[in-house]
């Protein structure tokens, strides 16, 4: 009896349990497509409300404050803040903190004793690092936000003031929509074929893949940014650089069939 329960053990030439766990069934397989599409939905959202929502609202809002004019008089005893209306206030203190993520750039301001508050700003130059405790000077406002300061002729945006970056918009809202598209390939193969979704899986195309859509969204929108070339050339050339790479990287053998 030992005998014969040994050689049926080992006669599949693995341990007895491992057939079982080696193999995912059909209805985890499954499960796991159902998930990855309801990923996909959202991803697809956020792509939608980027579009939509986030990039039209910045562009809009960057040239408003473009348009926007010198406050007159009447503007500013009615308290419209559409207009550009100037402050001389005081420096109570300044942070000049280069730390990496850490870092820190704002300064304390106030005006006579009635107003005492805080502006943030993207680094240290060109006015920040010069601005010492009890100097004076001049902040412009827009729409309750103070948005530039200066001082003897030197001015720096504050972290508050529009800026006309809609490419790093497009780049997240294709991140978003391409990821979107991974996730519902990814998930309806499992659905439609739950014993046999290669080469589909995490690693390593899913992997390289997600990778390379990142890299290419970030590539692009980066140097769009610095350029200055419109926002739309981010779709443009990312999402066909994506699809190429997606096709090359399918295309490509993996470690498995490289191994054998």
């Amino acid at each position: 009896m030992t005998t014969r329960a040994r050689s049926t053990a080992y006669s599949t030439g693995r341990p007895p349990n491992e057939g079982r766990a080696g193999r995912r069934s059909p209805g985890r397989t499954r499960f796991t497509g159902v998930l990855l599409i309801l990923l996909s939905l959202m991803s697809a959202a956020a792509c939608h409300w980027v579009f939509v929502r986030w990039l039209p609202s910045d562009g809009e809002r960057y040239r408003d404050y473009r348009a926007a004019e010198p406050c007159s008089s009447r503007a500013m005893e009615r308290g419209w803040t559409d207009c550009l209306s100037t402050w001389h206030l005081t420096v109570e203190e300044t942070v000049n903190e280069a730390a990496g993520k850490g870092s820190s750039y704002r300064a304390t301001l106030t005006y006579q004793d009635s107003w005492r508050g805080t502006v943030s700003f993207g680094d240290s130059g060109p006015l920040l690092e010069r601005l010492e405790s009890g100097d004076r000077v001049e902040a412009i406002a827009w729409r309750g936000d103070i948005v530039v300061l200066g001082k003897d002729g030197v001015r720096q945006n504050t972290s508050e003031a529009p800026r006309d970056e809609l490419q790093m918009n497009a780049a997240v809202g294709v991140l978003a929509g391409l990821v979107a598209a991974q996730l519902f390939v990814f998930g309806a193969v499992r659905l439609a074929g739950p014993r046999d979704h290669e080469p589909f899986t995490w690693d390593p195309y899913g992997r390289r893949l997600l990778l390379t859509i990142t890299a290419v969204c970030f590539g692009v929108g980066l140097p769009a940014v610095w350029t200055g070339i419109p926002w739309w050339t981010v779709p443009a050339v990312a999402v066909p650089v994506v699809g190429c790479a997606a096709v090359l990287l399918r295309l490509r053998p993996s470690r498995s069939a490289e191994g054998a």
